[in-house]
């Protein structure tokens, strides 16, 4: 009708004798027929494609998918933009407590603490037993030196507070190490001057417990400062690129210390011991970087002393220097069990004047345990496990004696296994090799004594007693027990959470910091009065801008899965976050989101709502799920499979874990409101392992379409010694684990629609060999439904220029595209 009107009107706009409406009749009629025309063929087209849809799926319309979303309320929709933006994170502030001299029998609670302003921070003193009290120590976030501005990057104070070491020019070298250029600001007179020099990068620094002396480590030598003197004195020469002081290799700072240095005072001060690792037999690998500033035409290249499975460890020793003789005595550790270039140090302690080391073989299945005195070094302890491991353990804490507290003579808590768990030990004296079992059952103590109070024998620890998926906090009297024999457990924590701790010298004071579920808070208690003294963080802003957005939500699930092959079945923990205003008539996409290391723990209730699962959730109409199958830790729901539920996984990585995700993943297609043909898997590191072990396990069921593996693990014989052999052995010993623990089933993946590999090529934990040689099977096997990147410089993190963005943004967009068959 329009058309018919319009061409009726000549342009002058009056009408007149209508001798071309014919031609415009004609013309509107040829047009008309040819718009029905291609819209009748774009409306088959169309019609085409959703039917083959339907006929492959075989599912009923009303499904869920990124193209269409549920209906808009209110709120602000949560999204990957609110995700990077950080508008939703969470504050969490840290303290270091100051451990003052009087300490132990009269704790004020004395903390420094960094406040944030506009122009920067200060840094300030603060003490429990003065509310108002407050000095500060750094009053800006810069200094001036030799008319050079330095930003202050880190600080730590000396225990006597009279001065503060300044950590400026911070370059990163691994995970846990920097070079920096150290300074001593004075505190009294404002002074600032360098720890060595103001142009040597230092690798680390330690206070002794005196605050008059300062050692650090300069070219992997150990150099000692007086504080009153201002002399430097070199400890050590033998440093070098291939023999560490003080500082550990690569494989120990990320495997068994996860720090920069391996220096410990003794309590008074008057001696410290370290380790020295000797690299000369540990084979470099070769990282080149290709878009560092200065290096345009060739690549940087990076070597680094890399122990892969198998390969020869660092050789690492004992040593003390004594401050007041001026002598460094090196420790000879004699075993019979263990050889020297076989043996690993896994924990280092002062007791009293003496030193407890722990040691374990290569295959972490033996342990022995030394004590250090100035004229003897005792094996004091002997140890053996089958079909499982020793862990890294940490927090051995000295208890010296008091006999009018009870304590007749010095002695140590530690960690030890019963029954496969983690519980804790009282050794009295040091030398007694049978400890008195403190905590015990079907749950784990974690991270080992938090702290003990001198005054009335309590110890605190942090425990997975009330929930696998909690951590809370408890206490003991040292010298107590119940009709068991054992000490009777205190909460000091009762509310569901995931709690952190730190405690006051004395520990008379508790930072406690509750994590989540809800919005984490932190605030300081009063264990002696037992009371709550201070907030230090209550989040309140991010509590109110939560109203204002629409967050996915979370719920936590215990699933039973089965083992066909066992002929048994055992229950699992599991987090489901759910889409935005989800609908049980609809068909939902899933995604699950795994890692699964050994001894490892994902499904926990700390606060997870800024994630990148709620991202998937509530931008792709998904739902995110996370398992902890077997081989992971601190699952106290199966009392028949104990702690066997870790172990299992014992010298074939992979195995059991793969088979659990497939298991799970059926369970979830079952549900009335899942999409069986849309389920998905990814993960980084052992996640990005485990995600190309599933979709390799995955045959015939094909229970997952799609995967994304990210800086993934693909053969244990590239990776380090220490966390490989601690689950794997040796290659030597374990050939046939090793092989079939590898992704070698490169057929298996012409099952799977699609899946995305990405890698950083600066990766120096996980080395881009282990995508690389993936890619070359594929290759080998005709494999061509993959993607694959390469991230330029990027290490096992991916956040070098813009990575981490980037690389979230292409998972993102992988599971959009998934999700909205585009990959059929």
């Amino acid at each position: 009708m329009g058309f018919i009107e319009y061409s009726g009107i000549p342009e002058s706009g009056s009408y007149k004798s209508r001798p071309h409406f014919k031609n415009y009749f004609y013309i509107g009629i040829l047009l008309g027929i040819l718009i029905y025309g291609v819209s009748f063929l774009l409306l088959t087209i169309e019609n085409f494609q959703l039917n083959v849809r339907f006929l492959q799926f075989n599912k009923p319309g009303n499904y869920a998918s990124p193209s269409r979303r549920s209906e808009f309320n209110k709120k602000i929709p949560f999204s990957n933009e609110i995700y990077n933006s950080h508008i939703l994170a969470p504050k969490f502030k840290s303290i270091q407590w100051i451990s003052e001299p009087d300490s132990r029998s009269n704790d004020k609670g004395a903390y420094v603490i960094k406040q944030e302003h506009d122009d920067g921070f200060k840094v300030v003193v603060k003490s429990m037993d003065d509310e108002e009290y407050s000095y500060v120590l750094i009053d800006k976030s810069t200094f001036t030196y030799n008319h050079i501005e330095y930003d202050i990057d880190d600080y730590i104070a000396s225990p006597d507070l009279k001065s503060v070491i300044l950590k400026t020019n911070v370059t990163g070298r691994f995970r846990h190490s920097t070079l920096a250029l150290y300074w001593i600001l004075n505190i009294e007179h404002g002074k600032i001057h360098p720890v060595y020099n103001d142009q040597d990068l230092i690798s680390t620094v330690s206070w002794s417990p005196d605050s008059s002396n300062i050692v650090f480590i300069y070219n992997n030598n150990i150099y000692l400062k007086n504080i009153q003197a201002d002399s430097v004195k070199q400890i050590t020469s033998d440093g070098s690129t291939q023999l560490f002081n003080g500082k550990p290799d690569w494989v120990y700072e990320e495997e068994v210390f996860g720090s920069d240095i391996v220096l410990w005072w003794s309590p008074n001060g008057n001696k410290f011991t370290f380790l020295r690792s000797n690299n000369t037999q540990v084979p470099e690998f070769t990282i080149p970087y290709y878009t560092h500033e200065g290096n345009q035409d060739y690549p940087e290249i990076s070597k680094v002393k890399y122990p892969k499975a198998g390969y020869p460890n660092p050789i690492v020793d004992v040593l003390t220097y004594d401050l007041t003789s001026e002598k460094l005595d090196e420790h000879a550790l004699k075993s019979h069990a263990i050889k020297p270039k076989d043996r690993l140090i896994t924990e280092v302690v002062w007791i009293g004047e003496s030193i407890l080391v722990k040691t374990t073989n290569r295959a972490s299945n033996k342990q022995e345990i030394f004590l250090i005195d100035e004229k003897n070094v005792d094996l004091i302890r002997s140890e053996h496990v089958s079909n499982s491991w020793f862990e890294i353990s940490s927090n051995t804490i000295f208890v010296p004696k008091n006999k009018t507290l009870g304590r007749k003579y010095d002695g140590y808590i530690d960690t030890v296994i019963d029954a496969g768990y983690n519980h804790l030990a009282y050794f009295s004296p040091p030398e007694n090799p049978d400890g008195k079992l403190l905590t015990q059952g079907n749950w784990e103590v974690v991270n080992g004594v938090e702290a003990f109070d001198y005054t009335n024998n309590q110890v605190y620890f942090t425990s997975t007693m009330k929930s696998s998926i909690e951590r809370h906090v408890h206490s003991i009297n040292l010298l107590d027990h119940t009709n068991d024999g054992l000490p009777y457990i205190k909460d000091i924590t009762t509310k569901e959470g995931w709690y952190d701790v730190s405690f006051s010298s004395g520990a008379r004071f508790l930072y406690l910091s509750d994590r989540g579920p809800g919005v984490p808070t932190q605030r300081i208690n009063d264990l002696k009065m037992n009371k709550h003294v201070i907030t230090i963080e209550d989040n309140r802003e991010l509590t109110k801008k939560l109203t204002k957005y629409d967050i996915p939500q979370i719920k936590y699930e215990t699933i039973e899965l089965q083992d066909q092959e066992l002929g048994d079945t055992f229950l699992v923990n599991c987090k489901v976050t759910y889409p935005l205003h989800f609908d049980q008539d609809k068909k939902y996409p899933v995604l699950f989101f795994i890692y699964g290391g050994p001894g490892s723990q994902q499904v926990t209730k700390q606060w997870s709502t800024n994630s990148f699962s709620s991202v998937v959730a509530a931008e792709l109409d998904t739902i995110v799920v996370t398992v902890d199958g077997r081989g992971t830790g601190y699952n106290n729901l199966n009392f028949k499979l104990g702690s066997y539920f870790k172990f299992i996984v014992r010298d074939q990585l992979g195995k059991y874990e793969a088979k659990d995700m497939i298991s799970a993943g059926k369970l979830f297609a079952q549900r009335s409101y899942v999409d069986p043909e849309r389920i998905a898997i990814w993960g980084w590191s052992y996640g990005g392992y485990l995600t190309l072990k599933t979709l390799e396990s995955d045959v015939p069921d094909s229970v997952f379409s799609y995967g994304v593996a990210i800086a993934p693990v693909t053969n244990w014989k590239l990776y380090d010694t220490i966390y490989t052999e601690r689950y794997m052995d040796t290659p030597e010993h374990n050939p046939i684990g090793y092989t079939t623990s590898s992704i070698h089933n490169y057929t298996n993946f012409a099952h799977v629609k699609r899946f995305f590999v990405g890698h950083g090529s600066g990766d120096d934990n996980v080395h881009l060999q282990h995508s690389l040689k993936l890619i070359d099977g594929f290759n080998l096997n005709n494999i061509e439904n993959f993607e694959f990147m390469i991230f330029p410089d990027s290490n096992h993190a991916i956040n070098y220029h813009n990575g981490n963005k980037i690389v979230y943004d292409r998972i993102l967009e992988f599971f959009k595209k998934a999700f909205d068959w585009k990959f059929i």
